[in-house]
């Protein structure tokens, strides 16, 4: 298991490493991303849908559950559980069909998904720290271990 952990500073430092994630994911993967509310998830989302090609803005889906964005990269699919009630909810919506070989699934509160999420290639723990945000990435395929190798310094 290969673990990656990187300091941010400030805001412009989180979607930078975002942006370095999403050029070290070529092909797609599934990432999760844990932490505090406020901690910086849907920033570093941002630099990283950005990296990916997207010009316009980028919103928490906290509300809709998923924003989708289908770009020339391939679509990203950035899932916001935190007010998901029941993970049969999932499944109402079609969950299943966001799986797909090429897409990059961005997994914010992924515990909330009960075992209906597909496992992840990186799992992102993002702590809140008097410096910033302590960012740690774990690779937990061959592929979150490719992107963490391929993750510029």
């Amino acid at each position: 298991m290969t673990e990656l952990v990187v300091m941010a500073h400030d805001e412009a430092a989180m979607e930078l490493a975002g942006r370095k994630l999403g050029e070290s994911l070529p092909d797609g993967g599934v990432v999760y991303l844990q932490g505090t509310l406020g901690a910086g998830k849907t920033t570093l989302s941002r630099g990283l849908i950005r990296a990916r090609g997207h010009a316009g803005a980028v919103k928490s889906p906290t509300y809709t559950l998923v924003e989708p964005y289908e770009l020339t990269d391939g679509p990203v699919y950035h899932f916001d559980l935190y007010r998901l009630r029941d993970p049969e909810e999932l499944e109402l919506m079609g969950i299943r069909d966001y799986f797909t070989p090429e897409a990059l699934l961005l997994v914010e509160w992924p515990e909330k998904g009960g075992g209906l999420l597909p496992n992840p290639d990186i799992q992102l723990e993002i702590a809140v720290v008097p410096e910033g945000r302590r960012l740690t990435f774990t690779a937990l395929s061959n592929r979150g271990q490719a992107a963490l190798a391929r993750f510029p310094a």
